[in-house]
């Protein structure tokens, strides 16, 4: 039954490279998916402290919105998932050694990475958001003035903060941190005097912290979260690209969505 089941992923998977990903396997450039079939998983790279898209449970095992959203992707491409924690600061050099396959973990769409990687349409959208102690009447990025701002080392918050010279020039100090937990307990005790962070991670902190911290009116930017791959292998982001399409269209996208967030939140693809 496993290997007739094998059989028949390998023929959906032809006609998804067929009909999108004719044109770099005719010439013979892109072998990406193929490598992934004859592998037979997909390593996924994640920083497993963030929260609710990726992250260790109260029994250590790795879930979260994107961990659920890769397994339907990987069985119905007929390959295992293999999960791999990494240094988030060093994501793209881990998936062009070819340690990991994909970084599939609120990875922030940037101009800046879409010039080292390749990636997925956007399925969902988010913001760099200030989070503060609850009662500390910083509310907007002049507020932060002479203030000690706290982002992951590496991450979209890091680059939106630098994007805003005004602002980045007015703090007192931004201190960078291995992690966003980290920073969040420097933030709760008060060593520093806000963190920027990605909404979708920020908003699960807060609503688990009540009375501790909150969310500033303010934010830094909008942007988009995808699926990093590797440079040329357009194979491959078509076939996982196709089979999250089936997921929206057939509604399972949703229901993982609703698990994680109470709603649909995943963009119209």
């Amino acid at each position: 039954m496993k290997k007739i089941a094998s059989v028949f992923a390998m023929l959906m998977l032809a006609s998804i490279v067929f009909a999108g990903g004719a044109q770099e396997t005719a010439s013979g450039e892109d072998n990406s998916l193929k490598y992934i079939m004859e592998k037979g998983s997909i390593v996924l790279g994640l920083d497993d402290s963030f929260p609710p898209m990726g992250f260790r449970d109260t029994n250590g095992e790795i879930a979260g919105f994107d961990i659920d959203l890769a397994k339907e992707v990987c069985s119905r491409l007929g390959v295992e998932l293999e999960l791999q924690p990494i240094d988030w600061d060093a994501k793209i050099l881990d998936l062009n050694s070819k340690d990991i396959d994909v970084i599939w973990n609120g990875l922030t769409i940037t101009d800046d990475r879409i010039e080292k990687i390749e990636f997925s349409k956007p399925y969902i959208a988010n913001r760099q958001i200030i989070i503060v102690q609850t009662g500390s009447g910083l509310n907007l990025k002049s507020d932060l003035a002479g203030k000690k701002v706290g982002i992951q080392l590496g991450s979209s918050a890091e680059d939106a903060v630098k994007s805003d010279a005004s602002a980045l020039d007015s703090f007192d100090e931004l201190v960078k941190y291995q992690d966003n937990v980290q920073a969040l307990m420097d933030l709760s005790t008060g060593r520093i005097g806000a963190v920027v962070v990605d909404e979708i991670l920020g908003r699960y902190y807060v609503s688990g912290k009540p009375g501790v911290y909150e969310v500033a009116d303010d934010f830094f930017t909008e942007e988009e979260y995808g699926i990093g791959f590797r440079k040329g292998e357009a194979a491959f982001v078509n076939a996982v690209d196709q089979v999250i399409d089936q997921m929206a269209a057939d509604g399972t996208g949703a229901e993982i969505s609703k698990k994680w967030f109470a709603e649909d939140i995943l963009l119209e693809r």
